[in-house]
């Protein structure tokens, strides 16, 4: 299930649920060559992940029988019975060369290979060993109207016979989706622009067998960040449950993927289920292709990780914070953890940030004590004593804290700012960044301090004013 299918699967989602109607999951497993042992049960999870349930499908049955049409091929013979009966199918009698060498002599002779220009004059009666091929039954130019690109054509060139049913018994898309279509009652079909080469062939074959024709809602495709072709896996597009296992929340997901090609028309990007529901339209879908910026979607789900309760952020990322540490034999501690998640959350995107950062030991100095070098404690052009002096009046000043002021980082820094200020805020606060983190760079070592609590405070600087008297 990758992007673009998801996407089509949320406007026909949002459409149906939006005007009351129906939505259908139709399994369409007619090219048993390409069929994959579980890929049912994977688009489930994938839609159902997203918040896209279905009225019917796979394992709801409905009024009209299946919704996976390996299990509907009664219907599609019926069907292609009434085309027998009409003289509008024929079974095809070519073999793959003998088409090959057709289209061979078309493309020398630059024109179009169009299978209705080699029908038999004669052909017997069709025993489903051979493909069955539609008969286009009248050559002519076709209109038809479009809910998202308007009042289209194509002239008589588009139309060909076209196989309905291969020899193997299973139909093709062009066949087994219009049957369907009719049984199921679908007055909406969405997809994407690659059909509307098609519609000429599915018109006539709507108008072979009495079918009105439902409403068409081309979908526009979407885009590569460069906007020169359609994203696909070379671009790095992924499934959908790829982008689950990384972190990202169903709710950016739909969020994002409802904004590729479609424009509510005013600045909101953050829509929550019901606000989508009420205000899509498919009269409001875009004609141009939508970009797949990923950098977009990382912004959606930090929004959405930002806009999370804290028990919710919690169980979110407590899980990975604490696989990717036990994976680095770094200490895991849960009460170090519940407090370092508030500045977790200001550092990620999505949950995968987390593994990499602590993969790159980011995170290290919040469970383990540090092994600072010496030689960098003192900030340069202070001596070794006058550091000394420092982080003894640091400690001093933390130790007379009471447990639930150091809680808190800004009190923390409220008890020491004035010395520091007066002493040199780099003099004063280097060594304590080093002392706390063994790092040049870090977080701010007052909010280090509130995460790893006064006992670990004073016990880094004890160990820093070890190291320094030996020097």
């Amino acid at each position: 299930m990758h992007i673009g299918g998801v996407r089509t699967a949320l406007f026909a989602w949002l459409w149906a649920r939006k005007n009351q109607g129906t939505f259908i999951l139709r399994i369409e497993d007619t090219d048993q060559k390409r069929e994959v042992e579980g890929s049912i049960a994977h688009i489930q999870e994938s839609l159902s992940w997203l918040g896209i349930d279905w009225d019917f499908g796979p394992d709801k049955e409905a009024p009209f029988g299946s919704c996976i049409q390996s299990k509907r091929l009664s219907s599609y013979s019926n069907a292609a019975q009434k085309l027998i009966d009409k003289g509008l199918a024929y079974p095809d009698p070519y073999t793959a060369e003998e088409l090959a060498a057709f289209r061979e002599k078309a493309d020398a002779e630059k024109r179009p290979f169009l299978f209705r220009e080699h029908r038999p004059s004669e052909t017997g009666a069709w025993d489903g060993t051979k493909p069955l091929r539609f008969k286009v039954p009248e050559v002519k130019s076709y209109s038809w109207h479009d809910e998202v690109r308007g009042d289209l054509s194509a002239g008589p060139e588009a139309l060909d016979d076209f196989i309905l049913i291969k020899g193997d018994g299973y139909p093709t898309y062009n066949f087994a989706h219009i049957i369907d279509d009719e049984a199921m009652g679908v007055t909406h079909v969405l997809r994407g622009d690659e059909f509307i080469s098609s519609t000429p062939r599915f018109l006539s074959l709507y108008d072979a067998l009495h079918i009105p024709y439902p409403k068409f809602v081309t979908l526009p495709p979407i885009l590569r960040e460069d906007k020169t072709k359609k994203l696909g896996k070379r671009d790095g597009a992924k499934d959908i449950l790829e982008y689950r296992a990384e972190g990202y929340l169903p709710g950016a997901m739909r969020n994002f993927l409802a904004l590729i090609g479609w424009n509510p028309g005013t600045e909101q990007e953050i829509f929550s289920t019901d606000q989508l529901l009420q205000a899509f339209d498919v009269s409001q879908i875009q004609t141009h292709g939508g970009i797949f910026n990923e950098d977009k979607l990382r912004w959606y789900n930090r929004e959405y990780l930002l806009a999370m309760s804290s028990a919710d952020f919690g169980a979110y990322a407590l899980p990975a914070l604490e696989s990717a540490l036990r994976a680095r034999n770094v200490g895991w501690n849960p009460v170090t953890a519940e407090k370092f998640l508030p500045d977790l959350r200001d550092r990620i995107s999505v949950a995968a940030d987390i593994s990499e950062s602590v993969a790159a030991g980011e995170f290290d100095f919040f469970f383990d004590e540090p092994a600072p070098d010496v030689a960098h404690i003192p900030q340069k052009g202070v001596s070794v004593s006058d550091t000394v002096r420092h982080l003894q009046t640091l400690r001093a000043s933390f130790a007379v804290l009471e447990e639930g002021d150091f809680a808190h980082a800004d009190r923390l820094k409220t008890a020491v700012w004035d010395y520091a200020t007066e002493a040199g805020r780099g003099a004063v606060l280097w060594p304590l960044r080093f002392a706390l983190t063994g790092r040049d760079r870090s977080p701010d070592p007052f909010a280090v301090a509130a995460v790893i609590g006064k006992e670990a405070t004073l016990s880094r600087i004890d160990s820093a004013l070890h190291q320094l008297a030996g020097v």
